[in-house]
């Protein structure tokens, strides 16, 4: 995305799922995700230990299988704070910075997400497999730019009156 374009609809949430990352407390892994319907936000998610519970950041990962199993991952923080608001998910798109481990994949299939929209893989091909079988849409778009372009220097209110005269 160039510096002056404005970003595609995927794009502006993909950036949010990634803003979302940014809280995740694993440092195995940063992930987020931002559940979406209608061009509104449902629920956002990032992995992250439960209320509670301490972080890996701060006592360490907790390893099973090669995995991590303290936290929770973002698709299920995220669907997780959709149910906790009485928030339907059912026709939604899920926003991943990361593709999901099966597990989730199988929670927003049963959610009724049906399209996902994501830039990174992920080692576990059943969640690719589990989408397709359900008929969800599978999006792969390379990672939007990191950088937010917000130009307080050359937009201003006093600017935009003196284009509207």
């Amino acid at each position: 995305m160039a510096n002056n374009k404005r970003p595609s609809w995927d794009e502006y949430f993909l950036k949010l799922a990634m803003l979302a990352s940014e809280r995740a407390t694993c440092p195995r892994m940063h992930c987020g995700c931002v559940l979406v319907k209608d061009r509104f936000v449902l629920a956002t998610g990032y992995n992250g230990s439960l209320p509670g519970q301490p972080h890996c950041e701060d006592v360490g990962c907790l390893i099973v299988d090669n995995h991590c199993v303290r936290t929770n991952h973002a698709e299920m923080n995220a669907l997780i704070q959709a149910a906790r608001h009485g928030v339907n998910t059912s026709g939604a798109t899920a926003y991943i910075t990361n593709m999901s481990c099966t597990t989730c994949a199988k929670a927003l299939i049963a959610a009724g997400i049906k399209r996902v929209v994501v830039f990174s893989d992920f080692h576990d091909t059943l969640a690719t497999q589990f989408y397709k079988d359900a008929g969800v849409e599978i999006v792969k778009l390379p990672m939007p730019e990191k950088v937010i372009n917000y130009d307080l220097e050359n937009y201003s209110s006093a600017k935009k009156t003196e284009r509207s005269k």
